[in-house]
């Protein structure tokens, strides 16, 4: 059975860090492309970053362009995100999913295309 969880989460002051892992189990990883999606309180849950099976295809929201940062490591199953110069609008619930199928393009921005989740890590970012 694949299993996500997602570690890292906490509490930043505006214009911190945080590094998010997402660690997998009971799939064969490196054939998967993986996203990272968040959940503010009283909002909808947003797409944040994409990362191809291989590492070379990654996307990202525009409120994060330029500031986050997503990555795999396929010999330890785990996918990354890290988050500089964060803002207050980043705090949400951060998710790591597994994206279903070969074809993301256009896609990977959905998360009904996305077959396998964690349950999700706190980021709070203080101003």
């Amino acid at each position: 059975q694949v299993q996500l969880v997602e570690s890292g989460g906490g509490l930043v002051q505006a214009g911190g860090s945080l590094r998010l892992s997402c660690a997998t189990s009971g799939g064969t990883f490196s054939r998967y492309a993986m996203g990272w999606f968040r959940q503010a309180p009283g909002k909808e849950r947003e797409f944040v970053a994409f990362i191809a099976w291989s590492g070379g295809s990654t996307y990202y929201a525009d409120s994060v362009k330029g500031r986050f940062t997503i990555s795999r490591d396929n010999a330890k199953n785990t996918v990354y995100l890290q988050m500089n110069s964060m803002k207050p609008e980043d705090t949400a619930v951060y998710y790591c999913a597994r994206f279903s199928g070969t074809y993301y393009y256009t896609l990977y921005k959905y998360g009904h295309r996305y077959d396998y989740w964690g349950p999700g890590t706190q980021v709070t970012v203080s101003s």
